[in-house]
């Protein structure tokens, strides 16, 4: 239905400003009319990707005072999906509380919208909110706002809430059983989520791609290599029920997740036969065939893949680099490792967080090299946590080292201060120096403390005769 020819109030968005990224601005002077101008700008929006071009033509939208003439939800919900596309979900949900504000009610797509940005912003009290919005206007049992709210809950780990809002509706659609198994495969509860992939064989439904990576996903945590196999014929046979040609987006996700999922159950002779047919790789790829390597200690093989993915031109991540630094410490790689730890920052623009410093820290630590670990660990940006920490002064158990046991136990013990453990390790490095005077004092100390090493015990001793 055409709108009317009505002209636009002038824009009086106090913080509309406040929602456009990069401050862009209207700049387009142009003599035109207010509804030829924001219809153009609609129409561009469904091609816009950058966060840039989105707020050009919102920047127009507001100047145009198109939003405020013409107050129908779709002309926000096209923006809100914009921002979203664009990978800013605050803008997203900026947008929907100024529409809100602004009186014009949301439809059956502005609250899918607006829960996705939620989830993506992990926003559960705003998603709460928005779960009571679908009840008010009678959209919690619509399709997209039922896999939302299921996805909320999720993310949020409430998954008594998710699964209620998964069984009160029994015509549900596929969408629902997606945001269910996703929800409990990244939520830990991977044996559910098979269980739930069964019973939606079982109703009759046909899974699509975004079934079938959640479920790789269960699988690879469950590490049942007899379950993967069957997994990858369902995506076999659900590839072959889809007409061709497939997105090539999605083909990478799912290859992806059986590389991911191969590598997980200790097949990376698996993992790497589906690498090696995949036609398009991007650096998720490269990083889960190199995980795949790293966890069972070939480091000489993920050090050549590494370079290769960099021969191409792929860019690796943080998680890349967990995987290769992982590898050359499990691999004895040290002098590699370092390079490529070196590398990260100012070659590849990955910041060093805690758990590359736990990798190189283990590097170190194998080789007797506590001292460089402990300057290392002088040099983080942040305080080193209780596993980097509980490293060092297990390296420094093994290959000794006073000073660095010490320099370790005191500031693990004030992150842990009922961690006996701290102590026993402790004073097995005084023993092993033959600092007997110090083991003694240590001792007393846990006795004060009312800290003792709990007692061995055989499993005969606990069974019944």
């Amino acid at each position: 239905m055409p709108h009317p020819d009505v002209r636009p109030r002038p824009p009086s968005s106090s913080s509309a400003v406040s929602i456009l990224p990069g401050g862009a601005a209207a700049a387009d002077d142009e003599p035109i009319s207010a509804v030829y101008g924001g219809r153009s700008a609609m129409a561009d929006l469904e091609s816009c990707e950058l966060p840039s071009c989105v707020g050009q033509h919102h920047a127009r939208l507001l100047r145009l005072g198109f939003l405020h003439s013409f107050s129908s939800p779709f002309h926000w919900n096209c923006l809100m999906r914009g921002y979203l596309r664009s990978g800013l979900p605050p803008a997203a949900l900026r947008l929907y509380l100024l529409m809100s504000r602004g009186g014009v009610p949301p439809d059956s797509y502005t609250v899918p919208i607006a829960l996705k940005a939620a989830c993506h912003l992990f926003a559960i009290c705003l998603g709460r909110q928005l779960h009571c919005v679908a009840l008010k206007r009678g959209l919690e049992m619509n399709e997209f706002c039922e896999s939302g709210i299921i996805s909320v809950y999720s993310k949020a780990g409430d998954f008594t809430k998710a699964r209620k809002m998964f069984d009160e509706n029994p015509q549900r659609k596929l969408g629902s059983w997606n945001a269910i198994i996703s929800g409990l495969a990244q939520g830990g509860s991977a044996a559910e989520a098979v269980g739930l992939f069964l019973e939606l064989r079982k109703s009759g439904l046909l899974p699509d791609d975004v079934t079938m990576v959640s479920v790789a996903s269960a699988c690879g945590s469950l590490g049942d290599l007899e379950l993967a196999r069957q997994v990858h014929k369902c995506v076999l046979q659900a590839r072959h029920r889809r007409p061709p040609p497939l997105p090539a987006a999605a083909t990478v996700m799912l290859e992806n997740s059986l590389v991911d999922m191969y590598g997980k159950c200790g097949r990376a002779d698996l993992a790497g036969a589906v690498f090696s047919r995949m036609r398009h790789r991007d650096v998720s790829s490269w990083t889960a065939m190199i995980a795949a390597l790293a966890v069972q200690g070939r480091a000489q093989e993920v050090v050549e893949l590494f370079r290769r993915m960099l021969a191409e031109g792929v860019r690796p991540n943080h998680v890349t680099f967990v995987g290769v630094l992982s590898a050359c410490a499990h691999g004895g790689l040290v002098e590699e490792g370092m390079r490529f730890f070196a590398r990260m920052a100012g070659e590849f623009g990955v910041e060093p967080a805690a758990a590359h410093y736990g990798c190189v820290v283990d590097m170190l630590g194998r080789v007797g090299r506590v001292e460089d670990a402990r300057k290392l660990l002088d040099g983080m940006p942040t305080r080193a946590n209780a596993v980097i920490l509980g490293t060092l002064l297990g390296a420094c158990e093994k290959h000794g080292g006073v000073e660095v046991a010490e320099w370790a136990a005191a500031r693990l013990a004030a992150l842990e201060p009922g961690n006996d453990g701290v102590y026993v390790v402790l004073s097995n490095v005084y023993a092993a120096e033959g600092l007997w005077e110090d083991v003694a004092r240590l001792r007393r100390f846990m006795r004060a403390k009312s800290l003792a090493k709990v007692p061995a015990y055989s499993v005969a001793s606990v069974l019944p005769l």
